[in-house]
């Protein structure tokens, strides 16, 4: 069999998801993954890996609003349930808390995307 017709080498997909999570290049764990805060970078400065191609397009977002939706959601109920605060307030807490959340996993979430698509050699 020609060296063209092999199928790749396999991908350890949880290498690269925890990789990913830490924001550093799926292939060799050194390089960051993002030039910006979402821009993931065309080529690891480490290992000249081409991460470009990789679109995690509406997952990262999907994901982050799943995991806060059920960190907020609880807290918000238990504090309504013991102390019954004024709507201003759940307002005034809450919301804040929701956007730094959100803000804050996205881009480890992003990366874990982007370190599962590299390792199943996702192309768009």
């Amino acid at each position: 069999m020609s060296a063209d017709l092999q199928t790749p080498a396999a991908r350890d997909w949880s290498k690269s998801f925890w990789r990913g999570l830490a924001c550093k290049c799926p292939a060799c764990g050194e390089g960051p993954v993002f030039t910006g805060y979402l821009r993931v970078t065309p080529k690891c400065a480490a290992c000249g890996e081409n991460l470009d191609d990789l679109r995690a397009d509406d997952a990262p977002p999907y994901f982050t609003i799943f995991i806060v939706g059920h960190i907020i959601v609880p807290l918000i109920l238990i504090v309504e349930r013991a102390y019954m605060p004024p709507i201003w307030l759940h307002m005034v807490v809450w919301l804040p808390l929701t956007t730094l959340l959100s803000l804050a996993f996205l881009r480890p979430i992003k990366g874990a995307v982007v370190g599962v698509l590299w390792a199943q050699r996702e192309k768009p």
